[in-house]
């Protein structure tokens, strides 16, 4: 690391100015202050779901601000998106000690972005440094940067980490006029079954609205948590999010915050939650207290590519898994991640895993790309 930049780490991001924090960012409102203090206030980051802040700071003379990534020390894997289960059951089956790890990522998020925020002309490598020095300081195994940008995990690998590709699903934006225009991209039994979707939808009585982060009631946070409590106890998973937090986003991120919401004679139904970033929308959680057939499309991915064509937005980005939203315009992007490994051994090993890895992700990944919903030349 230069001589010149001077490593901190901090065990809240509230040490941090937002304006210096913010002004190393790229705009991705999952890497944002608010995001993050928003976490850290409600208690959904800290030590009741094991996501312990170590974020990582480097100045320059003077005290600048030059670069900074959110870092978090666990002794557990969950709510990252980016699977080692198997590396610390390995590791620790041959006598080592794969807890502590440190995480940089945007907690519970499996959001795109970059993660080592930096002023320009600071390079990857002096970040990388840093956290290698932060693994050794708080006597971690590892260091696992997840959801970076491509140029990151490729700066990282030319430093000696380890990278890793993953698969999600976006929407993108072709330059559609309006959502028919969207519509009428799609061949014609795809096309057809969005509509009858829709339709269904439209017939089941609800009234459905997208509310911006300060029109959001402190009565329909409180039925979204209700929500995402019964997605979270569904699918067997940890309640990371505390109920606290859903109002601190909405005031913090404001107009960012795009709540998609659905109510039966004023009563609450079902929500699904998207952030807003400089050129895309994120789709985070949703959740429902009953099941309307298609709802869940309709709001969380329907909805989202209506919001992007109005509002002139490249994609949207709708989390973590899915194959079923290919048929809805979804299609298969790479992801990447980026492991720094201390020790020699297991970093041989893991490294000829992710060698393996890497091209069955891109076979599959051209496999459901035969699956687009879009209409080849000359098709109806």
């Amino acid at each position: 690391m230069d001589a010149a930049l001077t490593l901190s780490l901090h065990p809240a991001i509230a040490e941090i100015p937002a304006a210096e924090w913010d002004g190393c960012g790229d705009g991705n409102p999952f890497t944002s202050h608010a995001f993050l203090s928003a976490l850290e206030d409600s208690g959904s980051t800290g030590p009741r779901t094991g996501w312990l802040p170590q974020h990582v700071a480097l100045r320059g003379e003077g005290g600048a601000l030059l670069a900074c990534a959110p870092c978090y020390a666990k002794a557990h894997s969950y709510g990252e998106y980016v699977f080692d289960h198997g590396w610390a059951d390995a590791y620790e089956r041959a006598g080592g000690r794969y807890y502590p790890k440190l995480q940089v990522a945007s907690p519970f998020s499996p959001v795109p972005g970059a993660r080592l925020l930096r002023r320009p002309g600071v390079p990857v490598a002096a970040v990388a440094e840093a956290l290698r020095q932060a693994m050794g300081a708080l006597e971690c195994s590892s260091v696992h940067v997840t959801f970076c940008t491509e140029e990151e995990s490729a700066a990282l690998a030319g430093c000696g980490w380890l990278p890793r590709l993953g698969t999600q699903f976006h929407w993108h934006n072709r330059g559609y006029a309006d959502f028919d225009a969207f519509l009428g991209a799609l061949n014609s039994r795809k096309r057809k079954a969005l509509r009858k979707e829709r339709a269904s939808v439209a017939a089941s009585g609800l009234d459905i609205r997208t509310l911006r982060g300060p029109e959001v009631t402190r009565a329909q946070w409180k039925a979204f948590h209700r929500f995402y409590r019964n997605t979270v106890d569904a699918r067997w998973g940890s309640a990371y999010l505390s109920e606290r937090f859903w109002p601190l986003l909405g005031e913090r991120l404001g107009e960012q915050v795009v709540l998609m919401w659905a109510e039966r004679d004023g009563e609450p139904v079902a929500g699904a939650l998207n952030l807003l970033g400089p050129d895309a929308l994120y789709g985070r959680n949703w959740g429902c207290a009953e099941e309307v057939p298609f709802l869940h499309f309709e709001l969380c991915y329907m909805r989202a590519v209506d919001f992007a064509i109005a509002h002139g937005l490249a994609r949207v980005e709708a989390g973590a898994q899915g194959e079923h939203k290919i048929q809805r315009g979804y299609l298969p992007v790479e992801t990447h991640s980026a492991h720094l490994i201390a020790h020699p051994g297991l970093s041989r090993a893991i490294a000829g895993f992710l060698d393996a890895e890497r091209p069955a992700i891109r076979e599959r990944m051209a496999a459901l790309a035969t699956l687009s919903p879009f209409r080849q030349e000359g098709e109806a």
